[in-house]
């Protein structure tokens, strides 16, 4: 599409790129504009049918969506304004400096105005913060008949009219209807006798990571948001929670890498602030990593009276980093799904503890056998094996004890993941190697 625009563009081919636009998914639109040239963006923008640009612009970079905006006269702005759901205004203006802000909402009239100042009040990465006030809401009194004409009057100006919130006369949230069972049913049938009254909602204080397991959880295609006097407020829908359980993987693939967590792209983000990024991280594993030579310093004698022992440090460091990445990855991914809670602690270190057992004990087998065929040293075959057996379990409790004690501790479990927990483990199995070889082999 991309290819095709800039093609169209250049043989000034305006009428044709109208009619290829009109008949494309405005997501796909998006991609290929973010893709161009801010000038041939402007162009291919500006040649949108009228109905599909601002779910383009929505989609569109924020960099870009602010040329835009400098671009427009006023009526343009409040056209694209006044096509936009509030979430999305409020998306928008999250993403833009003061005075761009300032003209968004001279667009809107007072009352969407006044939505919108409430929804940015709410933390970030709340659900009061990406919640859309755009729901269709029915009386208890409602028959399906006054429920399907009510969908037919403001449908048009809801997010999703696929569910219907039943409140009472307070606003308090009574149950949810589904549109399929309102169509299935005779017109006189009271709308109460078709609710659910077991409702799954979430809070706007919320953080919006347990918004994401609740969708993951009950497959929903809308969540409604309440208050603290459980007054239903807005509702989530598919779509942003998508977005969201996508943030958070992002972030926790950044952590766990060891590099903080950063909202531009990859391309966008300066040389500097890559820079910025990874250097604290960087510093605090490579400080910690001087542990480990301090340790073999302190075993100087040892090595000196049999050199072959520093032959197999790279070989336990890197079995035992191994083994706690896998624990701690496993741990990260459980606690995440919430398929681990911080109470089973205990569990996880039992199976954990069985598990570095089994594995430790074959990986001391093999290398055993290899070292005393290699080396006809039985001394040595002991020493690493018995090490190797006290790597794996250190490492794999290790692995296993941390992510969920950052959890307890109210941290992002991801950063008890690879980078830290090999540092730690380095240290810890060197300290084991070099105090079973002096005991053996009475260095």
């Amino acid at each position: 599409m991309q290819e095709t625009i800039k093609e169209l563009i250049q043989y000034k081919m305006f009428k044709e790129l109208r009619k290829y636009l009109q008949f494309k998914e405005p997501e796909d639109i998006a991609v290929a504009l973010n893709a161009l040239s801010h000038e041939d963006m402007i162009l291919a923008y500006r040649l949108l049918p009228k109905e599909i640009a601002s779910q383009v612009f929505v989609n569109l970079e924020p960099d870009f969506q602010e040329k835009l905006i400098n671009l427009f006269s006023d009526k343009e702005l409040k056209e694209v304004v006044n096509e936009l759901f509030d979430d999305e205004t409020v998306e928008i203006i999250e993403e833009m400096p003061s005075d761009v802000v300032d003209r968004i909402l001279n667009q809107v009239d007072k009352e969407q105005r006044k939505t919108i100042n409430k929804l940015l009040q709410y933390p970030d990465d709340s659900a009061g913060s990406m919640m859309t006030t755009e729901y269709m809401d029915f009386t208890e009194d409602m028959t399906v008949a006054d429920a399907l004409k009510h969908i037919r009057e403001v449908g048009e100006d809801r997010e999703d009219i696929y569910k219907g919130y039943i409140l009472s006369k307070d606003k308090k949230l009574c149950g949810i209807v589904d549109a399929k069972e309102l169509v299935l049913a005779n017109g006189d049938t009271p709308i109460v006798n078709l609710m659910d009254e077991s409702t799954v909602h979430i809070h706007t204080l919320d953080d919006q990571e347990e918004v994401g397991k609740l969708f993951g959880k009950y497959n929903e295609t809308s969540l409604p948001v309440v208050d603290k006097d459980e007054h239903l407020v807005g509702i989530i829908t598919l779509d942003d929670a998508i977005d969201v359980i996508k943030e958070e993987a992002e972030e926790d693939f950044e952590i766990m890498a060891a590099v903080t967590p950063n909202d531009d792209t990859y391309m966008k983000t300066s040389v500097l602030k890559h820079a910025k990024n990874r250097i604290i991280w960087l510093l605090i594993l490579m400080i910690s990593s001087a542990i480990s030579g301090a340790i073999i310093n302190h075993y100087e004698n040892a090595f000196a009276a049999i050199p072959i022992l520093v032959a197999f440090i790279p070989m336990i460091m890197d079995t035992g980093g191994n083994c706690g990445s896998q624990a701690a990855t496993l741990i990260i991914r459980g606690l995440a799904l919430d398929e681990i809670k911080t109470k089973d602690i205990l569990k996880v270190l039992w199976k954990e503890l069985r598990v570095s057992l089994g594995v430790g004990l074959i990986l001391a087998i093999c290398n055993g056998i290899r070292i005393y065929i290699q080396y006809k040293n039985l001394q040595l075959s002991i020493v690493v094996g018995i090490t190797l057996i006290l790597t794996a379990v250190m490492a794999k409790m290790l692995g296993g004890l941390l992510p969920i004690i950052a959890k307890k501790l109210k941290m992002d479990p991801a950063i008890m993941a690879s980078p830290l927990i090999t540092t730690i483990v380095d240290s810890a199995s060197v300290f084991a190697f070099f105090s079973v070889a002096v005991a053996i082999m009475n260095i």
